[in-house]
């Protein structure tokens, strides 16, 4: 969780870390006074603790010894955590918490020092994100409901053999003659050899990897030589409903580790087995809690990950923002929930497509004409989401047996909803994954959603461009329909569930991007027209973050020939490039917003790119004729670039917005049209049906949607009197 994990950039994001964790506006700081003792949490914010323990700081007045402080976590003595640490700075670990609130004291022999409030929370959640989802079969190791098990640790190391890029098993007791030597990003040689702990948290499994000397201690106040104080955290691609503790994403990524980078992941942030953002944040930060209070405190974090793996980073680092210093997404989309409005409508258009019989007497469809509305080259993205890719089983209360070991919510036989058999089973659609923070409807206890259609003119601006004609224009509104809230077609458009509307932005599960421009970013972009990882997502973040912050400064977008396959040229250079940008925004101290630092302390490498099949760059100006985006059905039918809109506000119909066409529209057509829309249609020039910012670090401990609260400021060290 950056910043409220006070690291070495604290200077620089102080307006972030009191606005990440409740504040609105800075409050002016009193100056601490020379005399003053304060007490820093470094793991986490004090209130945010999991797992019984806290890494502390000590801030002494000059002339203060250490050891004439008594150190008590609610009456315990715990002055043995405490020293004077090599690095210069007095810290400890503190062990041993119970859950719930207790107070740490450091008091001198004169009755005067300083408390802290801690606040503990269990190894196995929830922390913040309320309700936790059930049924969670636990993987064999556990040892009790929450999944806990004993860390695990691993070593491995890299062969000096000439093409050797993955990692073997090392033996301490009878090492191998062939170990690599690594020269890190901060100019240390050190044999690549690797330690990997594996243990849970949040009933999720974690990996944390590091260069690591197995003859060496490491504490957190004295790390290894093979560390350069900075993380990645990887991510896992899809997007799933798992319910149950499962692997996370490989540590084991040699680039990044031989620099000196430390590698983590949590199953929590792989999107095909966990889509829920707020686990997905609420397990992130638990991480980085656990890798400081082990390792040290961390100078910046990266993200990396490609589709899911973009997914997680871009939309946690909007709706938390400080769990993530700089992004890396790849084969990108904005979030999960806007996704779901493409894939929602490839499914009705599909559909009305594959059924000939509903079509008008004369109205056919040409390929072209389908693509059109589609918004695509061709309709093999629409076909790619549903036929290929199952996404829309985000979308299925219902198990699907054939994504049983991808996507699914690999629930135990008999366990899975059906509304005949099993009317009280388990609903796999990610609205009711994620209960805790939408709600559940009056009408039948399911999950509260946001989909809807009502008004939508699907094909508008194919019917003004002559694409399609009025009759086809007609026929598609009139019988598009809908899904019900088992995801049965329906010949009625779909209503959201108002109250889904307003948490889908207000949560950020709709990913809005005010808060992002603090975040410097690289899109890497294998370029894609034919299947879902089409090139126009990276550019509707462009479109939204502009929207929201007047520019699109902090991202830049580099293109490779390819789908899921362009971006990999790029990898190691987007993450040195992302280090030097990051180092330049720590280094700057002044009082400049964190926003104006990353967009000054750009490197000359971070503008958008494109290159040839093989790696190398082309003018910039080829970039858009060899590498071209398209759109979304709801762009097409006039909704903004940023296609972040499930519900718009409607107007009444204007013949007036029909004027040009040829033919021209005749009075039976203006007559059926009034029928087809009889609430109106979508006026764009309006914000959707609760569109609003995210209001970032949001707590669902006291129930989903409209109870959740941002959290408050956070605890600070008090001063206590002789």
């Amino acid at each position: 969780m950056r910043p409220c994990l006070v690291p070495r950039l604290l200077l620089a994001l102080a307006p972030l870390w009191l606005a990440a964790c409740g504040e609105s506006r800075v409050p002016a700081l009193p100056a601490l006074q020379a005399s003053a003792i304060e007490i820093k949490s470094l793991s986490n914010r004090a209130d945010l603790l999991s797992g019984g323990d806290a890494l502390i700081e000590l801030r002494l007045p000059a002339g203060v010894d250490v050891a004439a402080l008594r150190f008590e976590v609610d009456g315990r003595d715990v002055a043995s955590a405490f020293a004077l640490r090599p690095n210069g700075r007095v810290m400890g670990l503190v062990t041993g918490l119970t859950e719930g609130r207790q107070t740490l004291t450091a008091r001198l022999p004169d009755g005067g020092g300083a408390s802290l409030l801690l606040t503990n929370h269990p190894n196995g959640g929830p922390v913040f994100a309320g309700e936790q989802v059930q049924p969670w079969p636990c993987l064999a190791g556990a040892t009790d409901a929450q999944c806990n098990r004993p860390v695990s640790y691993q070593l491995k190391y890299r062969s000096s053999r000439p093409g050797a890029n993955t990692l073997a098993d090392y033996d301490p007791a009878n090492p191998p003659l062939d170990v690599a030597m690594t020269t890190t990003d901060q100019g240390r040689t050190v044999p690549f050899i690797v330690r990997i702990e594996t243990g849970a948290q949040d009933r999720g499994l974690y990996q944390i990897a590091v260069l690591f000397d197995p003859a060496a201690d490491w504490q957190p106040w004295d790390s290894q030589t093979g560390w350069n104080g900075k993380t990645v955290i990887t991510g896992g691609s899809g997007c799933g409903m798992t319910h149950g503790q499962a692997a996370g994403p490989s540590v084991e990524v040699v680039n990044p580790l031989g620099l000196g980078f430390a590698v983590m992941s949590t199953s929590l942030a792989h999107n095909t087995l966990n889509c829920n953002l707020v686990v997905q944040a609420e397990a992130l930060m638990m991480l980085k809690e656990r890798f400081i209070e082990n390792y040290g405190p961390i100078r910046y974090t990266i993200g990396t990950g490609c589709s899911g793996g973009s997914i997680y980073q871009q939309q946690v680092a909007n709706a938390y923002p400080g769990i993530f210093d700089g992004i890396i997404p790849a084969c990108s989309f904005p979030d999960t929930w806007s996704t779901m409005i493409e894939v929602m409508d490839c499914r009705l258009l599909l559909d009305y497509w594959s059924q000939p019989t509903h079509w008008a007497s004369g109205v056919a469809w040409s390929e072209l004409a389908q693509a059109s509305v589609a918004g695509h080259e061709s309709t093999a993205v629409c076909q790619s989401w549903v036929n290929v890719y199952g996404f829309d089983s985000a979308l299925n209360p219902r198990p699907d047996p054939r994504l049983r070991d991808t996507q699914s919510c690999k629930l135990g036989a008999g366990q899975g909803y059906d509304p005949v058999t099993n009317p009280r089973g388990t609903r796999c659609a990610l609205a009711d994954y994620m209960a805790s923070v939408l709600g559940h409807r009056a009408v039948d206890g399911h999950a509260r959603r946001p989909l809807d259609n009502i008004g939508i003119q699907y094909g508008f601006g194919a019917l003004r461009t002559g694409v399609i004609g009025m009759a086809q224009f007609i026929d598609l509104n009139r019988k598009i329909g809908g899904r019900d809230i088992d995801y049965n077609p329906t010949a009625e458009r779909m209503q959201a569930d108002p109250e889904a509307l307003d948490i889908v932005y207000r949560g950020g599960l709709i990913n809005e991007a005010h808060a992002l421009a603090r975040v410097p970013m690289i899109d890497l972009r294998g370029h894609d027209t034919v299947e879902i990882h089409h090139d126009y997502r990276s550019y509707v973040m462009r479109a939204r973050l502009v929207a929201a912050n007047g520019h699109h400064d902090n991202q830049v977008i580099w293109t490779g020939p390819g789908a899921l396959i362009g971006h990999w040229q790029f990898e190691t250079q987007a993450l040195t490039v992302m280090d030097a940008w990051l180092a330049a925004i720590e280094a700057d101290q002044s009082a400049l917003p964190l926003e104006e630092k990353v967009r000054r302390h750009k490197p000359a490498r971070a503008v958008d790119r494109c290159a040839d099949g093989n790696g190398r760059d082309l003018p910039a100006a080829s970039c858009p004729l060899l590498n071209p985006y398209y759109a979304a059905p709801r762009i097409v039918a006039g909704q903004p670039f940023t296609d972040d809109i499930w519900k718009c506000q409607t107007k009444p119909l204007d013949r007036a917005d029909y004027a040009g066409l040829t033919p021209a529209m005749s009075e039976a057509q203006w007559a059926e049209l009034q029928a087809v829309f009889p609430q109106g249609v979508c006026d764009y020039r309006l914000p959707g049906v609760g569109q609003q910012p995210a209001e970032p670090w949001l707590d669902y401990r006291a129930g989903p949607a409209s109870a959740a609260r941002r959290l408050p400021p956070p605890p600070r060290s008090q001063a206590l009197n002789p």
